[in-house]
C-alpha cells in the first residue's frame, strides 16, 4: 500500500460505526438521535434557568454553567460525523479540528469538574465566606484558566500528526477522530508523540483526578467534624450530584482505556460502543442528574412549565 506524508499529500481517513449493522443504520440512528436531542435540549434548559434566575448567580451555578456550556460543546463536535448523518470518509484536515475540539472539550470537563469539588470544599469548610472567597473575578478567572490550559495542551496535536506518514487510506476505529486512534494508523515512529500524549493525559486528566480525590477526602474530613448528625447528611447531600458526574465522565473513560489496551480481541462493535458512551453519556446525564438531584434547578423547571401550562 502506498504511504503518504502529512505534510504533502493528505491522506484519506474512513470512519467507522457499527460493523454488520449497516442495514439497520436507520434502526440505530433513532436511539443515537434521541441522546443528541436530549443532550442539547437540557443543557440548554440549564443554562436558561440559571441565566434566567438571578437567584441562582451563585458560583455554585456558574461553575454548572461552564459544564452545561461543555457539553454542548462536545455534543456538537461529535455530531457531524455520528451515525446520524451517516458519515463515512472524512478528510486529513476536517478529522484534525474534529479531533482538537473533541480532546478541548474533554479536558475542560475535567477540569470544571475539579473546580466544582473546590466549589463544593469551599462551601463546606467556609460557608460564612464562601461569597467572598468565590467572587465573580475569581470564577472568571477560574474559567479562563481552565480553557487556556485545555486550548494550549492540544495545540501541538494537529502539528505533530501533519508531520507522520499515513497509508493512502486509512481506517479508523470509530465513528469520529481521536488522537490516539489518528496516531495507530501511522507508518511513521511514534516516539515524540507518544511522549506527547502521555505528558497531556499527566498534566490534564491525571493531575485533575488526583485533586478531586484530595478534595473529597478534605470535604469528608471537613463533613465528619461537623457535631450534627442532619447537617452532616445536608452537607454530603449538596455533593451528590457532582459525585454522579464525575462517575458518569469517569467510568466510560477508563472503560474505554481498558478496552483499548486489553480487549484486543473483543468485537469492534464493544470498541465503538465504550467510544459512544465516552463521549454521548455525559452529556446526557448531567443535565439529568442535576435536574433531579438539585432542588433550586428542579424548583425553577417545573416552575416555567407550571407558567407556560397557564
Amino acid at each position: 500500500m502506498s504511504v503518504f506524508n502529512g505534510s504533502a499529500l493528505y491522506p484519506r481517513f474512513l470512519l467507522t460505526g457499527f460493523s454488520g449493522l449497516e442495514s439497520k443504520y436507520g434502526l440505530i440512528s433513532l436511539p443515537v438521535f434521541l441522546v443528541y436531542a436530549t443532550s442539547i435540549v437540557g443543557n440548554i434548559t440549564i443554562l436558561f434557568i440559571i441565566r434566567t434566575e438571578s437567584s441562582l448567580h451563585q458560583p455554585m451555578y456558574y461553575f454548572l454553567s461552564m459544564l452545561a456550556l461543555t457539553d454542548l460543546g462536545l455534543s456538537t463536535t461529535t455530531l457531524p460525523t455520528i451515525f446520524w448523518f451517516h458519515a463515512r470518509e472524512i478528510s486529513f484536515n476536517a478529522c484534525l479540528v474534529q479531533m482538537y475540539f473533541i480532546h478541548v472539550f474533554s479536558i475542560i470537563e475535567s477540569a470544571v469538574l475539579l473546580a466544582m469539588a473546590f466549589d463544593r470544599f469551599v462551601a463546606i469548610r467556609e460557608p460564612l465566606h464562601y461569597a467572598t472567597i468565590l467572587t465573580n473575578n475569581v470564577i472568571v478567572g477560574i474559567g479562563l484558566a481552565i480553557a487556556g490550559r485545555a486550548l494550549a495542551l492540544v495545540f501541538p496535536a494537529s502539528f505533530l500528526l501533519k508531520r507522520l506518514q499515513y497509508h493512502a487510506v486509512n481506517i479508523l476505529s470509530y465513528p469520529f477522530c481521536l488522537h490516539q486512534d489518528l496516531i495507530k494508523t501511522t507508518v511513521s515512529s511514534r516516539r515524540v508523540s507518544s511522549i506527547y500524549v502521555l505528558m497531556v493525559v499527566i498534566c490534564s486528566m491525571g493531575l485533575d483526578s488526583v485533586l478531586l480525590l484530595l478534595s473529597y477526602l478534605l470535604i469528608l474530613g471537613t463533613v465528619l467534624s461537623i457535631a450534627s448528625k442532619a447537617e452532616r447528611a445536608k452537607a454530603l447531600n449538596t455533593c451528590i450530584s457532582h459525585i454522579c458526574a464525575v462517575l458518569t465522565f469517569y467510568t466510560p473513560m477508563i472503560g474505554l482505556s481498558m478496552i483499548r489496551r486489553y480487549g484486543q480481541n473483543a468485537s469492534p462493535i464493544v470498541h465503538v460502543l465504550m467510544a459512544n458512551v465516552y463521549l454521548l453519556v455525559p452529556p446526557l446525564m448531567n443535565p439529568i442528574v442535576y435536574s433531579v438531584k438539585t432542588k433550586q434547578i428542579r424548583d425553577r423547571i417545573l416552575k416555567k412549565f407550571k407558567k407556560h401550562e397557564v
